[in-house]
């Protein structure tokens, strides 16, 4: 019985940092910005965000790259938050 507690719990510290990654937070001065990663790719796609071959972490380069790929997005889809405060969000 204690090997198969053992097992789950390491299966559980294994598993989180998988299921964590659909949720991504980006910092920002004017409050972090939280949104479903596996959401948004299954929507857009992997290459709207992430546009090296083959697709990997990148950096959006400050604010008005993230608010160019960001909120250009949503506004051209007419989906999802475009104004400040709808994304940014004060601890």
């Amino acid at each position: 019985m204690k090997k198969i507690v053992a097992v789950v719990v390491l299966l559980l510290f294994v598993a989180a940092p998988v299921l964590a990654a659909d949720t991504i937070t980006l910092s920002a001065k004017m409050g972090d910005v939280t949104f479903d990663h596996k959401a948004h790719g299954e929507k857009a796609g992997c290459k709207t965000c992430h546009t090296a071959e083959p697709p990997a972490k990148f950096a959006l380069g400050g604010k008005d790259p993230a608010h160019k790929l960001c909120q250009g997005c949503h506004t051209e889809k007419k989906a999802g938050p475009t104004k400040c405060m709808e994304c940014h969000k004060k601890k």
